[in-house]
């Protein structure tokens, strides 16, 4: 009985989805293979840093931390229309991904969801990847 129980504890957790980190190299090649990327930081850090080529732009946090959920989940049911659909989402250091990834895999059932291992900042310009000007 006990066999049973740890053996469907393992087949319960393998069926909930969790968020997967990807390196550049990876972020590269899905960029390639038309994977969504979406970058979700502010306006003033895309002027700042760019953005990597393809992103989707979807503010999650504002300046002062404060987040409008529903409204975030409705922008990003345009972009992302299924919930097996594989995306990529990076911030500039992957905290705010840690977060809204867990959201979206842990709570809401998404299947496929990366996120840029370091964010943009330390994950893909300090490994020489280019960006492309924010417009």
């Amino acid at each position: 009985m006990m066999k049973i129980l740890i053996s469907l504890s393992f087949l319960v957790v393998s069926l909930f989805a969790q968020l997967k980190e990807v390196d550049n190299k990876e972020l590269e090649k899905m960029n390639e293979d038309g994977v969504i990327i979406i970058d979700i930081r502010r306006v003033d850090e895309w002027e700042k840093t760019g953005i990597i080529e393809n992103s989707k732009l979807l503010t999650f946090f504002d300046e002062k931390g404060g987040y409008n959920v529903p409204k975030w989940l409705s922008d990003f049911s345009l972009i992302v229309k299924d919930k097996n659909t594989p995306f990529v989402i990076y911030c500039a250091h992957a905290n705010r991904t840690k977060l809204v990834g867990e959201l979206l895999a842990n709570n809401l059932g998404f299947k496929n969801v990366y996120e840029l291992k370091g964010g943009i900042n330390h994950g893909w310009i300090n490994k020489g990847m280019k960006t492309v000007k924010y417009e």
